[in-house]
């Protein structure tokens, strides 16, 4: 079953590798790098230059909505024990 995100698009064609790969290259290549989304692509690998740009659009409707309170955070249960 495909997984979804608050945004309602289908994420289960990324792997969690290239979900981490996605990541660590927006940290690389910022919005004046020339090429950004080539680049990007290149780094993920196995995707086009338009599934990046649609992981990245899907990515800040993802934080516009846990901005607003759309989707809850996770709690947490505190791994510390009282002595």
């Amino acid at each position: 079953m495909a997984s979804s995100h608050p945004s309602g698009f289908p994420n289960s064609n990324w792997t969690a590798k290239q979900n981490k790969l996605f990541e660590n290259a927006l940290a690389i290549y910022d919005k004046d790098t020339p090429d950004r989304w080539h680049n990007i692509a290149k780094a993920v690998g196995g995707k086009s230059v338009e599934e990046v740009t649609m992981q990245y659009e899907m990515l800040l409707s993802d934080i516009k909505c846990i901005e607003s309170g759309k989707v809850p955070l996770p709690n947490y249960k505190s791994n510390v024990r009282n002595k």
